[in-house]
């Protein structure tokens, strides 16, 4: 959906934040920041247009903040690169996304043969619950 130049382009107005990763890990964890956090401002961007970020922000809305900052974060891996290198390959993906066109829904008639078949359904369920009945005497 994006070309390789807007997303070049993209990736310069992201900002990251690092930290400590949460969970266990014994003496490395506490000492080393892995966990990233990616940030991103909608509608700050000066790369995409105001159809896009309205886009984005009504797909993404649960993940962008009060801010207007939509926010990824990845603490899979010990390494803080590789943590970071996942959170652009999660953002990219969000915004491919969410900017992907919906497909229209083409209206469409049941078959003949589903007709029937609905309707044979309904006689034999019918016939179920007659069958039930207290005879007339």
């Amino acid at each position: 959906m994006l070309s390789q130049e807007i997303i070049n382009k993209l990736l310069s107005e992201l900002s990251f934040r690092t930290s400590r990763s949460s969970g266990a890990g014994g003496q490395h964890v506490n000492k080393v920041s892995s966990r990233v956090e990616l940030r991103f401002d909608v509608a700050g961007s000066s790369w995409l247009t105001e159809v896009q970020k309205s886009r984005i922000q009504e797909k993404l809305a649960t993940r962008i903040t009060g801010q207007g900052e939509l926010i990824v974060v990845s603490e899979k891996s010990r390494s803080q690169h590789q943590n970071k290198e996942d959170c652009i390959e999660r953002f990219l993906e969000l915004l491919d996304q969410a900017l992907k066109p919906e497909k229209k829904r083409v209206p469409t008639r049941p078959s003949k043969a589903s007709r029937l078949k609905r309707l044979e359904k309904k006689k034999q369920h019918s016939l179920k619950k007659d069958k039930r009945r207290k005879p007339d005497v």
